[in-house]
């Protein structure tokens, strides 16, 4: 759980980075590389984050520009990049807003509620979650993997 606002958004920055850099490898080509044949693939998973990062973001009360569960993704990343890239830029400035006192209040999320820091942090576990997947899937589609945690083999 977040108890100070400059600490979720070093975090925030930090992750979003990463995931950012994961978007990039992706080349239009590869969109389709699933998880096992029939479930998730690079494409969907970049856009379930940039949905999904708006979703958290309506449950913790800020305006975050992102598309709702029925819109189509986009058949190119440069779009999915774009989409995340305003995201990324919308939480900075929406979480600049808050106060650290803000952070625990309860918010409503997930059927439920929970304070608005411990949703922030499983924002970000969410994220490393699902780019972890895209980086194997990178190296399955036969693409580099970017350093987003440190080194990788493409780097050696």
């Amino acid at each position: 759980m977040y108890r100070t606002i400059e600490d979720f958004s070093k975090d925030w920055h930090v992750s979003s980075k990463g995931t950012l850099n994961v978007f990039k490898a992706i080349t239009d080509e590869k969109m389709g590389q699933p998880i096992v044949e029939g479930h998730n693939t690079l494409g969907w998973l970049a856009w379930h984050l940039v949905g999904v990062a708006g979703a958290f973001g309506h449950f913790a009360g800020l305006q975050i520009p992102a598309p709702g569960p029925d819109m189509e993704m986009p058949n190119n990343m440069a779009d999915i990049v774009e989409a995340y890239e305003a995201v990324i830029d919308a939480y900075q400035k929406e979480i600049a807003t808050l106060s650290d006192e803000q952070l625990t209040e309860e918010v409503a999320a997930f059927g439920g509620s929970m304070q608005r820091g411990a949703l922030f942090r499983v924002l970000i576990d969410h994220q490393t979650h699902h780019r972890g997947q895209m980086t194997v899937l990178l190296r399955q589609a036969g693409l580099a993997v970017p350093p987003v945690m440190g080194p990788t083999a493409e780097m050696s």
